[in-house]
């Protein structure tokens, strides 16, 4: 019976850690405001942050293929909706603030050498 106990407990306890460290990537940076906040279409959450004292733009993300925190940002408006870009290496990444049909949706694109290699669908939440 203590053995059960200890595994269950020991289960349960590393369940907690992963969730924790899997959650953080993504969470609140207290210098910072969230500015906009999409859910997409394969699992992938998005959260674009801007620092209070410098103003840079942060990028964060969980979804199936792990987290990524970039920064560094620029934001444009083009055709009358804003696009977030994030570089990281080779890859850029695109978080559209609305489309021309909708502002309450987004799209998220990534591109290597300038090729696109996903685009998924998103809805700000």
């Amino acid at each position: 019976m203590k053995t059960l106990l200890k595994t269950s407990t020991l289960l349960l306890a590393l369940t907690t850690c992963i969730s924790a460290t899997f959650s953080l990537k993504a969470s609140a940076d207290s210098t910072a405001d969230l500015i906009l906040s999409l859910k997409c279409q394969g699992g992938y959450n998005i959260n674009v942050w801007k620092k209070h004292s410098s103003g840079e733009l942060l990028y964060r993300s969980t979804g199936s293929h792990g987290n990524l925190s970039l920064g560094k940002g620029t934001s444009k408006a083009t055709e009358g909706v804003r696009v977030y870009k994030f570089r990281n290496s080779n890859y850029e990444y695109w978080v559209w603030d609305g489309t021309l049909d909708s502002q309450q949706s987004g799209t998220l694109e990534v591109y290597k050498n300038n090729n696109i290699q996903l685009q998924k669908a998103c809805t700000k939440i």
